[in-house]
């Protein structure tokens, strides 16, 4: 859960961005403008705020992978730290054991 915390405070800033873009803000109807000259600014305005969503949504995505990446290289590094770890925790139990027996046999002979 906690490896999502800087994933959303990397993505938050570009949300709002999207949001601003994907939500256009349409040419009024003017009363002395017709429908007919309307429209074609409508749409206009549109396809480029379709435009600037694709192009955002397209960072956004491009941030998002190598955030992911970042998650996955440092879990790997944990996963080969934990198995160093372990090796060693065994190691140090097995010459704990030994030495425990040396000074246990030594004691008695």
């Amino acid at each position: 859960m906690a490896a999502w915390i800087p994933l959303l405070k990397t993505a938050l800033p570009y949300v709002v961005q999207v949001l601003s873009v994907a939500i256009p803000a349409f040419t009024s109807k003017a009363g002395d403008k017709k429908t007919s000259e309307v429209i074609p600014e409508q749409i206009i305005e549109l396809q480029s705020a379709a435009t600037q969503n694709a192009e955002s949504v397209k960072i956004l995505a491009e941030q998002l992978k190598g955030t992911i990446e970042g998650i996955d290289n440092a879990a790997i590094k944990l996963q080969e730290e934990l198995k160093l770890l372990r090796r060693q925790f065994f190691i140090v139990t097995l010459i704990a054991a030994v030495s425990f027996l040396c000074a246990i046999w030594a004691v008695l002979t």
